[in-house]
């Protein structure tokens, strides 16, 4: 009888044993039918992403974050719309990413156009913050439309560059020189040198790796410095005198040259591993000024010290070593042209800005990209980003 207790038991246990295995069975073949089509989906949405420039991109991203926290800690909004701006431009990222290079040469002459334009919108009706006019408030928010130069000129440069391949002439870098003198001029007015220097930067990257030659660069270069003396007295008080202060900035200790004189302790007082994050005294003291954005440089060194400082410049490497292998393999004189302009803008964006928060340039107003404060700047990178994902991912040949 013990015997057939056993077996009923077992034979009572038989079917639900047999019931469980069968839903899970039916759960495992549920799962992989859901897989597969999310699989199909992320393969379609990261086609055209390149994974170097991605994971880069958002490392030095995530350490602005961190940052940035560290230096606006009193002023949560700030984080909040770092935070939003940062969702935008990745989705701009993305969407530009998909857009081949020859439907972006369509947008170059409008872009330029459209650029231009808000320029002289912001000369006439732009609004004033710390005695420059270069923002124009649509309303819900507001814009820096200079900004727009720093892709569109060299979209428009590359674009001139590109259908001029055949036969390239001196009056076609003539042609390419005023394109890029007439936005910078406008820029340099507002003022806003800072932003002048990126986008005379980025269309002269464009003439020079176009094929202009050395007497050229050389009856250019004789001018600029002849141009020097009446340039300097075209400059406003403020930019004569930081870059005076360059020279000596305990001239003015507490004038011109506190800004070179605070950052550089700053980074200085990092040492090699950095006082810790959050344990930046120089920021949380306030004796840093643009700590958020301009300067932001100098609270990173002061936290996380010269080893933070050698990773940060580390990802910066790779990021342009990726940019400029893919301007070598471009198939066109457009794409080749227009992605080493990026490229080599994020390499003057980040000397530039290292540059003055070290003491070693003037101030001039050039935040560090990917890191500072700005949610049209990093809207304006990460669309530069795309631009470079695009022209890796479509190797087609451009048609003019």
């Amino acid at each position: 009888s013990a015997g057939g207790g056993t077996g009923a038991q077992t034979g009572g246990r038989g079917p639900a044993t047999a019931g469980t295995a069968g839903r899970i069975d039916g759960g495992r073949r549920m799962m992989e039918r859901l897989r597969l089509p999310l699989l199909r989906v992320a393969a379609r949405v990261f086609r055209h992403v390149d994974a170097t420039l991605l994971v880069v991109t958002l490392l030095l991203v995530a350490l602005g974050i961190a940052t940035l926290y560290s230096a606006s800690y009193e002023n949560p909004v700030r984080m909040r719309s770092q935070l939003v701006s940062l969702a935008f431009a990745i989705v701009a990222m993305w969407a530009v990413a998909r857009i081949p290079p020859q439907t972006l040469m369509r947008f170059a002459l409008p872009s330029y156009i459209v650029g231009f334009l808000l320029l002289i919108a912001v000369a006439m009706f732009g609004e004033t913050v710390n005695g420059a006019r270069r923002w124009l408030n649509i309303g819900f928010t507001r814009f820096q439309p200079s900004e727009v130069m720093k892709l569109a000129v060299p979209l428009l440069l590359a674009w001139h560059y590109h259908r001029r391949e055949a036969a390239l002439r001196l009056a076609d870098h003539v042609i390419a020189v005023l394109l890029l003198v007439l936005p910078v001029a406008i820029i340099a007015r507002q003022p806003d040198l800072g932003t002048a220097v990126l986008v005379f930067a980025a269309g002269t990257y464009v003439v020079f790796f176009a094929g202009i030659g050395w007497r050229v660069i050389a009856i250019a270069g004789a001018c600029a410095l002849l141009a020097m003396v009446p340039l300097w007295h075209m400059l406003h008080d403020y930019q004569r005198k930081r870059i005076l202060t360059l020279l000596d900035p305990s001239q003015d200790p507490l004038g011109a040259g506190y800004h070179m004189i605070q950052s550089t302790i700053a980074v200085g007082s990092g040492g090699l591993f950095g006082k810790g994050w959050l344990n930046g005294t120089q920021a949380h003291l306030e004796f840093i000024p643009e700590r958020q954005t301009d300067f932001i440089f100098a609270v990173f060194s002061e936290e996380f010290g010269l080893v933070g400082n050698v990773i940060l410049l580390g990802l910066y490497g790779i990021l342009i070593a990726r940019g400029l292998t893919i301007a070598l393999n471009a198939s066109t004189v457009f794409s080749r042209l227009l992605a080493a302009s990026i490229t080599l803008t994020f390499f003057t964006y980040t000397l530039v800005n290292m540059g003055m928060v070290s003491g070693i340039l003037p101030v001039v107003g050039v935040p560090l990209p990917f890191i500072s404060y700005g949610g049209t700047a990093l809207l304006t990178l990460f669309t530069g980003i795309g631009i470079l994902m695009s022209i890796r991912r479509h190797p087609k040949l451009v048609r003019t």
